[in-house]
Formats: structure tokens, sequence, C-alpha cells
């Protein structure tokens, strides 16, 4: 298989169903945004981290890959089988939260970004995932999307703002409140 076709030099791409669609659909931003974002956590999960924190990392990108797929896929048109989301994947997410939100302290207020390389790039990727669910968001008022992904791509915000958080707490970076000039 080519890397090129040329197919693509007119400004258009092929959705998994055949359907050549503008580059700058929503939907194409929605996948691409995605596929962003697993570029993103590729590069937290490159840092010098724990490798349970990689491990997760890792799990969570082939979830991405999925959800890329799921989201290329053209709505009642594909007849590839593509792999799925499921409800254990966003439990997943929920149950790494809470094992590391309980060895937290509370949050007393917002954090400033930053403190370490590897808690920045996680920062970066909480970013990306956020617009990645606002495309997405806005893709499904015009075609519909599996409710799963937008709730994976919530949850999962959740997760990297948390393990922000917990990559502070182990590599010894002070987390920096918001102290707002009123």
């Amino acid at each position: 298989m080519k890397i090129y076709t040329k197919k693509g030099d007119g400004g258009t791409t092929q959705l998994i169903g055949g359907t050549r669609v503008p580059k700058h659909t929503l939907r194409i931003e929605a996948y691409g945004t995605v596929d962003e974002l697993n570029s993103f956590i590729g590069v937290v999960r490159d840092q010098d981290i724990q490798t349970k924190h990689q491990e997760r990392l890792i799990e969570i990108q082939d979830r991405l890959f999925t959800m890329g797929s799921l989201l290329a896929a053209e709505p009642g048109k594909s007849k590839m089988q593509l792999p799925e989301i499921h409800t254990e994947d966003l439990e997943y997410l929920e149950k790494a939260i809470d094992e590391m939100d309980d060895e937290l302290p509370p949050m007393k207020s917002f954090i400033l970004p930053g403190g370490h390389p590897a808690v920045s790039h996680c920062h970066v990727a909480r970013c990306v995932c956020r617009r990645a669910e606002r495309i997405t968001t806005a893709l499904n008022e015009h075609e519909a999307v599996p409710e799963i992904i937008l709730q994976y791509l919530n949850r999962l915000s959740d997760y990297l703002f948390v393990l922000c958080r917990k990559l502070s707490q182990e590599l010894g970076a002070k987390e920096q409140p918001w102290k707002p000039r009123l």
C-alpha cells in the first residue's frame, strides 16, 4: 500500500464508506483532532513517568484509534467492521481517576498549568482533548455521533486533569494555585 495516492490533492478525503468530503468538514476536524490528541498523549507517555501511567496511556491511545475510525466512518454507509468503545472503557477511566484522586490533596483553587515538562505536556493533551470534545459535539448537532464517544472524551479530559495533578505529586512539582487579581 502506497502512502500517497494523490486523491486528496484537491482538498478532499474519503470517509470509510466511500464518500469524498472536503478536508475541512466537522467530521474530518473531529477525527483529526482525536489523532492530534493521540499524538500528544504519546508525548506524555514518553516522559519519565511511572510504568502504570504509561500502560494506561497506551490503553487510552488504543481507544482513541478506535474513536478515530468510528468518526472516519460514514454513518450508515460503511460495511467495514470497526472496533467499538464500550461502557467498560468509561469505567476504566473512572477507576483510574478515583485511584489517583484518593492519593491527592483536595483542590482549593484552580491550578495554573506547568511545574514540570511532563505535567505541562499532560495539560496540553487535556486542552486538545477538550477541543476534540467541542468539535465532536458540534458534529453531533449535524450528524449523530455515538453517545459513548462524547462521554469518553469528556471523561478523558477529567482523567488527564487528575493525571496532571498526580504527576505533579510524583515528580515533586509545585502546583501553582491561580490567585485572581481583583
